[in-house]
């Protein structure tokens, strides 16, 4: 990415916003883990995507009144002591070729900036990143800013930001989509060594340390999510991350997994024999989820509404599993299929279309298709899943060169 990058989409977000507004989104610090040790720091993807700076503490503030757009980062201040052990932190110079903004200047100068910008208008709109996904979740930075900034400015006038935010990430810039092809290479490349190494005996951790030994290989820093490495009957627990029992000669293992390349994330889902060959009736279920997954992909294109495919999706599989003598009425399906059909993936792998998602597909949007059927007394759980772009006329399935069907999964694993 470059400046322009961000710069744009600064520009896009600010043309939404009325004049007289104000926005200031905070890049977040690691909360600490245990001692003096902290949990690794991951920026507020609203945040990145608007500014490109990856360090914790940082604000951006940007500003449209009278007409007039400004935008600043505060970053920290310089400490040389701090950097002897923590390391170099970022200069004003690099936050400014980074982000392009239009000034850079430090937190100890923030207070008494915004003070001045509020006091100068009679009239704000104040915009916060005021994201929240239940009531019971803690208070964040964000939420006790606007806290003191009530008591002390009660004529401010706030709004939440999160969801013009969502509505722009949703449709992927080019140089978004090939950040989302790098993660997604990766993690073709680490399911077929997985697939080399699968063997009858190992722990699913074991097998699951390939995947990971070959992502950190590639430069990649962090994951997409907790890898998923279900063997056998953990394979129906659909957020199953244990990943320690023992892969038994006969059974399959579900793999969900993820590299994570300059914070865009690949997502797929892979069931493959642990000893590489299906079973008759492994084969059976197997090809009734390829199936639907074929299906769903085939009718994504522009214009499609996500919430009318996921109930296609849904009928789809329920008809699968009546041919596979799991149910006998369409109703029932639930006990074998608990999920939706997939998801927007983009800088989070559950990415902004979770607020709403009753959206209808655009180019350059990116979903993932996931069908899966889970039958527990039987130690059968299967996904199949895959990355797609929307494009003008259809859809680009980025994960086409991962192996899927049964005589692929079979012949790749035969030559290990």
């Amino acid at each position: 990415m470059n400046k322009e990058f961000y710069i744009k989409n600064r520009n896009n977000l600010l043309n939404k916003l009325k004049d007289n507004s104000i926005v200031v989104l905070f890049a977040g610090n690691a909360p600490k883990k245990t001692a003096d040790e902290k949990y690794n720091f991951t920026p507020n993807r609203n945040f990145y995507y608007l500014t490109g700076i990856n360090e914790e503490n940082h604000i951006l503030l940007m500003s449209k009144i009278n007409g007039e757009v400004k935008t600043q980062l505060f970053i920290k201040e310089v400490d040389l002591l701090r950097e002897k052990w923590e390391g170099k932190t970022i200069r004003d110079n690099e936050a400014l070729n980074i982000s392009g903004v239009n000034k850079v200047g430090y937190l100890g100068e923030f207070n008494s900036f915004i003070n001045k910008l509020i006091s100068s208008v009679e009239e704000l709109n104040i915009y916060l990143d005021l994201e929240k996904d239940k009531y019971e979740s803690r208070e964040t930075l964000v939420e006790s800013f606007a806290k003191e900034l009530r008591n002390k400015y009660p004529q401010l006038r706030f709004k939440n930001i999160f969801q013009i935010i969502a509505e722009l990430r949703l449709v992927k810039a080019e140089e978004e989509v090939e950040e989302i092809k790098n993660a997604i290479n990766v993690t073709i490349e680490g399911v077929e060594l997985l697939m080399k190494k699968s063997t009858p005996g190992m722990k699913e951790c074991e097998l699951e340390a390939y995947f990971d030994f070959l992502c950190k290989s590639k430069g990649v820093k962090d994951f997409a999510f907790s890898t998923i490495a279900a063997a056998g009957k953990n394979a129906t627990i659909l957020h199953y991350v244990d990943n320690n029992s023992v892969m038994n000669d006969g059974d399959l293992i579900l793999f969900d997994l993820g590299a994570q390349f300059n914070y865009y994330n690949g997502d797929i889902s892979r069931t493959f024999p642990i000893n590489g060959k299906f079973t008759d009736r492994q084969k059976e279920v197997y090809n009734s989820v390829l199936r639907v997954n074929e299906k769903v992909i085939k009718d994504m294109k522009p214009g499609i509404n996500f919430l009318d495919l996921n109930k296609k999706a849904k009928e789809w599989i329920a008809e699968e599993c009546i041919n596979l003598g799991l149910i006998t009425n369409k109703e029932d399906v639930s006990k074998y299929y608990y999920h939706s059909i997939g998801h927007s993936l983009g800088m989070d792998t559950h990415d902004t279309d979770m607020i709403n998602r009753d959206t209808n597909f655009l180019p350059g949007m990116v979903y993932t298709v996931e069908p899966g059927i889970y039958i527990e007394e039987e130690g059968i759980g299967i996904r199949i899943e895959d990355d797609i772009l929307i494009t003008e006329n259809g859809n680009e399935n980025l994960t086409k060169k991962m192996i899927k069907t049964v005589e692929e999964i079979e012949n790749f694993m035969e030559l290990k």
